[in-house]
């Protein structure tokens, strides 16, 4: 009987979908931290460490809050024409976006950090490649009025689990990757841990 009890430093909706999918039992607490101070001090040519970097943050905000739970932080970021590409704020900035990237190539760097008693145990990224396709602005007229402002929460003002799967013609990686999250080392860890059966 596993008794260590997970929490998830995130209110993403894809990454608790994720783990909810994989059978995890988790609560939900969300990390109350200031990204752009964290940023402005990172290197910005080292975006897979940012990510890490920002999950490691989050996770030990609400550990230092909670620390009997083993406590799990998330964060993306998306590294694209020499740069770090935050998320939307208006449904014309993702438009501009999504434009300026279409027939061109981005990465998006998942990390994740495993913290417990104020301390992090475990942190880890995983990154992928995407090329975008040469899609007509009729499509993305399209897609942006499916989708709505859902496309405010995610870096890359796209969500590969629907309509913007047709946003691209090729994924170099994992999946779970691209929704948010390394899965499967986040799962390997959590059976260190003793939260999920061996």
């Amino acid at each position: 009987m596993v008794s260590e009890r997970l929490v998830l430093a995130s209110k993403s909706a894809a990454r608790r979908a994720m783990l909810e999918g994989a059978g995890v039992t988790f609560s939900i607490q969300v990390a109350d931290v200031d990204e752009d101070a964290v940023k402005a001090v990172h290197d910005p040519a080292d975006p897979s460490g940012l990510a890490v970097e920002l999950a490691r943050v989050k996770a030990l905000a609400v550990s230092r809050r909670d620390p009997d739970a083993w406590v799990l932080g998330a964060d993306q970021t998306l590294a694209f024409d020499g740069g770090l590409v935050s998320k939307a704020r208006t449904m014309a900035e993702a438009r501009a976006r999504l434009q300026s990237m279409r027939g061109k190539a981005h990465q998006l760097h998942s990390g994740a950090a495993l913290a417990h008693k104020g301390q992090v145990v475990w942190s880890g990224v995983d990154s992928v490649d995407m090329r975008m396709r040469a899609f007509s602005d009729t499509f993305l007229d399209a897609y942006l009025a499916a989708e709505g402002e859902v496309l405010l929460t995610s870096v890359g003002s796209y969500r590969l689990e629907g309509m913007g799967s047709q946003l691209f013609e090729a994924v170099d990686g994992d999946y779970f990757t691209v929704l948010g999250l390394p899965l499967w080392p986040v799962l390997a860890e959590l059976r260190r841990a003793g939260v999920l059966a061996t």
